[in-house]
Order: C-alpha cells, then sequence, then structure tokens
C-alpha cells in the first residue's frame, strides 16, 4: 500500500535551490523509503552499517571519494566528522546543487552537525507518521476517531498490518530505549520507563517539572534532560502559551504533547476504544491527536507557523492559535460527536478579551459535519487542514 507523502511537493520545489538536502524526524516515520523513491538515481549509503561507518570514520576522504556526489547518507549524524569535509567538498563545487541528501532520525546530534559546519548550504526538512490529511485522502482513514488515535500512524502499521500493540512494544524496545540512551545517561531503564509512562499521564496538560520529577522519584535537573531528549527524539514536544496578556494574568507554563496518540495509548495501557469512552482523559487525547495533527501538516507541507496556546488566570482558554502574520487562527478541540452552541464560547470569550480583528474561530470535534457558522468554523477531525 503506497500513501502519497504531502511532504513530497515541498521537497521537489527546494531541494533543486540547495547543494544539500537533509531530511529528519522519528524513526520509522518512512524517511528512507520516501528518499529513495524521490532519489532513484542516488547511491544509497546507510551509517548505520559498521563497515560503511567503520569507512568512513577511519577514512573521510577516501569514503567521501567513493561516494562523490549524488548520495543519500542515512542516519548520518552517526559520523559527526563527515560534515566538515563535506562542506569543503561543497564549497570547491560552489553553483551545483543536489550533491547530498542527509537523513537522520537523531534531530540533536544532525542539527548540531548542520549549524556547525552546513548552515546556508542546507534545505531541511522533517517528516513524521502519516498524518490524517495523507490518511484521508488514500482513502484508508478509520471512520471514528477513537480507533483512529489507538491504532496511530506510524507507516508499518499500515503497510505491513502489524497490530498498534506489537508495533509500539518493539518501538520502545527497539529505539525510544537506545536513542534516549545515547543521548542521555540513563543508569536505570525501569526508572526511565516510569517516567516515559508519567509523561504520557501528563499529555495535554501543563508541565509542572517538578512535579514529574518527583512522582518519579528523580532530581528536576535529571527530567529535564530526559524529557529533551524526548523531544530530540521525536516522541514529545511542549505547545508554549501565547505571550500577550490582554492586560490580564496568563499562564506561562508550558503544556505537553506527544507526537504519536498511538504510542501515547500504548504508553496508558489503552487498546480498546471502549477504555476512552467514559474515561476522562477523552478529551486530552482528542487534543493531542488534533495538536499533534496541526504540527505535522506544518512540517510536511513545509509552511511554518507560530503554533500557541493561550489561558488566563479566570480559566478562559483556547486550545491552539495559528499565528500567520496577517490573521490569527483560533482553534478548540472538543471530543464530542454531538454539537452544542456554548462549545463555541471560548472562541467568542477570546474574541472580547483580545479585540484581535481578523480572527479565523474554528470548533474541531469529534463527528463529521463541516460546516461555517456565525459562532466560527465547524470542522471534522477528519477534514482538518493547516
Amino acid at each position: 500500500m503506497l500513501v502519497s507523502r504531502d511532504i513530497v511537493s515541498a521537497i521537489k520545489r527546494i531541494s533543486p535551490k540547495y547543494p544539500i538536502l537533509a531530511l529528519t524526524g522519528p524513526r520509522q516515520s518512512g524517511k528512507t523509503t520516501l528518499l529513495k523513491s524521490l532519489f532513484p538515481d542516488y547511491r544509497y549509503v546507510s551509517l548505520e552499517n559498521p563497515d560503511n561507518r567503520n569507512f568512513a570514520e577511519s577514512d573521510p576522504n577516501g569514503f567521501l571519494k567513493e561516494f562523490h556526489t549524488h548520495v543519500i547518507f542515512d542516519e548520518v549524524q552517526r559520523v559527526p566528522e563527515l560534515f566538515s569535509y563535506i562542506q569543503n567538498i561543497v564549497d570547491d563545487r560552489r553553483g551545483e546543487m543536489g550533491i547530498y541528501v542527509l537523513s537522520g532520525s537523531q534531530n540533536f546530534h544532525l542539527m548540531h552537525s548542520i549549524t556547525q559546519s552546513l548552515a546556508g548550504r542546507v534545505a531541511i526538512f522533517k517528516l513524521f507518521p502519516f498524518d490524517l490529511k495523507e490518511l484521508n485522502n488514500a482513502g484508508i482513514l478509520e471512520e471514528n476517531y477513537l480507533n483512529s488515535l489507538i491504532k496511530g500512524y506510524y507507516p508499518a502499521i499500515y503497510d505491513r498490518d502489524i497490530p498498534s500493540k506489537v508495533f509500539y512494544s518493539n518501538y520502545i524496545e527497539t529505539y525510544i530505549n537506545r536513542d534516549i540512551g545515547e543521548l542521555v545517561a540513563i543508569r536505570n531503564l525501569r526508572i526511565f520507563q516510569n517516567f516515559l509512562a508519567l509523561c504520557a499521564t501528563r499529555a495535554g496538560q501543563l508541565l509542572n517539572m517538578n512535579a514529574l520529577a518527583n512522582e518519579c522519584g528523580i532530581s528536576q535537573p535529571t527530567a529535564k534532560a530526559w524529557l529533551s531528549a524526548l523531544e530530540q527524539s521525536f516522541i514529545t514536544f511542549q505547545l508554549y502559551p501565547y505571550h500577550k496578556n490582554f492586560n490580564k494574568r496568563i499562564v506561562k507554563t508550558p503544556k505537553l504533547y506527544f507526537y504519536d496518540t498511538g504510542l501515547l495509548c500504548h504508553l496508558l495501557k489503552i487498546s480498546k476504544t471502549e477504555s476512552i469512552l467514559t474515561n476522562p482523559i477523552k478529551g486530552a487525547l482528542f487534543e493531542n491527536m488534533m495538536i499533534a495533527e496541526y504540527v505535522k501538516q506544518m512540517h510536511h507541507q513545509n509552511n511554518p507557523q507560530d503554533l500557541w496556546f493561550w489561558r488566563d488566570a479566570a480559566g478562559n482558554e483556547i486550545d491552539l492559535l495559528v499565528d500567520k502574520g496577517d490573521k490569527i487562527d483560533i482553534i478548540e478541540f472538543k471530543a464530542s460527536q454531538t454539537i452544542k452552541t456554548q462549545m463555541f464560547d471560548g472562541l467568542a470569550k477570546f474574541e472580547e478579551i483580545s479585540q484581535i480583528q481578523n480572527l479565523n474561530k474554528s470548533l474541531v470535534y469529534g463527528g463529521d459535519t463541516t460546516q461555517k457558522r456565525s459562532a466560527g468554523n465547524l470542522v471534522s477531525w477528519r477534514r482538518v487542514e493547516l
């Protein structure tokens, strides 16, 4: 089964303008498959392979003489010494585009090496697991959002029909534990796994780092380091509060989210929709799924936006603000499949408090209807577009 990835058009548009293209994103998000299909005439070299890595580390000049042009270097962050040599080659061949394609799944190491040696020479893209729009266009999006958020969005689940429980169990053991261990020192794997599970219970909530550390039995600096490693490995991300206070006290603490709700549900030990229907966490799961959707679409379209949430001391809140410069989209998420008029109240309240002109108000919910209303746009979860 082939799902068309939206990022393809952005890569085709931008890649002829740069000597190097870099694609990063979580493991198993489809980076290798995508690059091989986009650049069929390029040689593919994985630096996960010990022989290739040893060659590159011990003789970088000889390695790059062998692989001198039109090459995909996968997991290139494993040989950071290569980047300075690549810089020299690119500078010597000034004006030539599309010399190398770099790929990596550890964002910290890859981006550190790029900024150190290749700044201004690289077009950078991020590929995440499938977004809802891609699945909908392919005709394989679940009918019910509960099934969708439990199933998750990693390509292998769809391409190889792997049960989500099996996939995510292996994903944690094979990738997350190893990758995080390479970024930070983890002396007790069980405590880290407990930390990861505790992060899952806080999805969609304000992040209290001190409480998280205390509950896990670790220091606050350790909790910060572990959370940073989860972010650099594309497991979690933080959404920050909108910075304008409109003469009211506002919450200044970020909220924590997971990029993939399948992984989130696995960590919460949720495998059936019945477990969610009457669970108070249903709203937070739906909010996480939809905010992650906006983030994924933003990167897949190579269309960077400023994303925020807003909450004041009185409890007024907007789940997502998208600052587009000339206008602001404000969006509320409701897990219900039944619409009630009071669900639009938060949007109206923000409009009243902020006095911002050109607000585009939307309510995204768990049903199927999409229509324009006087109180704002009603948008089905299946029809969300950035």
